[in-house]
């Protein structure tokens, strides 16, 4: 449920935020609704899942020195940081050897990375994050602390994106599915990120927030799906 209006940080009760949570705030059953479902399913998925995931574990660890799981500090509800589950695609330390996001052709990236990431499998693992309430299976993906930082700067709007739990997939997640090419040019990776990517994908955050609803989330996730499969 969402906080009252005056329980909300500082920075997030500004004008540009007020139209989302009034918006939020009409959709209270839906809002039950989608955590009713983020636990039922997640426990129902992370069953069948165990094996598969199992598997992937043991072809991480077979690739490449490190650990099986990628646990980079992300922004959730009302600003607070969690560590995200995924799996690792990348060398260990990818993020003491560059940008925190990622650009195609990253030479970080393992072998057995590369295929996770095709079919978006390295992102199973956030069950546990959703189980846990710091996600959900829709919503604003989870952004890194630096850039939410930097979201007064840009557009206080971008702060309503911290109403809701950070999502496994969303419509700016499958409109910008192939973002790792568009910075794959970039001089300055998170200057570009910031200025050209973040406010096209933060655009179909908001209209989704105004428009939320829990069968549209639903739908939203066989979208997902349908996707995924044709990648």
């Amino acid at each position: 449920m969402l906080r009252k209006w005056g329980d909300l940080p500082d920075y997030m009760r500004c004008e540009e935020v007020r139209p989302y949570y009034d918006a939020l705030s009409k959709k209270k059953g839906s809002l039950i609704l989608k955590r009713v479902f983020d636990l039922i399913a997640g426990v129902i998925l992370l069953i069948i899942l165990a094996i598969p995931m199992g598997i992937i574990a043991v072809k991480i660890k077979r690739d490449s020195p490190g650990p099986v799981f990628y646990r980079q500090e992300r922004v959730t509800t009302y600003g607070k940081r969690f560590r995200i589950h995924k799996f690792r695609t990348m060398v260990d330390g990818a993020d003491q050897k560059g940008s925190a996001v990622t650009v195609n052709n990253d030479s970080r990236i393992t072998k057995v990375g590369t295929k996770l990431r095709d079919k978006r499998l390295d992102e199973l693992p956030q069950l546990f994050d959703v189980l846990d309430g710091n996600m959900s299976f829709v919503g604003t993906r989870p952004e890194a602390a630096k850039y939410v930082a930097q979201y007064g700067k840009y557009n206080k709007a971008y702060y309503a994106t911290l109403l809701l739990p950070a999502g496994i997939t969303s419509k700016a997640s499958i409109a910008y599915k192939d973002e790792a090419r568009l910075l794959e040019a970039a001089d300055d990776v998170d200057l570009v990120y910031m200025k050209e990517v973040l406010p096209g994908k933060m655009k179909w955050n908001l209209e989704s927030l105004k428009k939320f609803n829990f069968l549209r989330e639903i739908g939203m996730m066989f979208e997902t799906v349908g996707a995924v499969s044709k990648e």
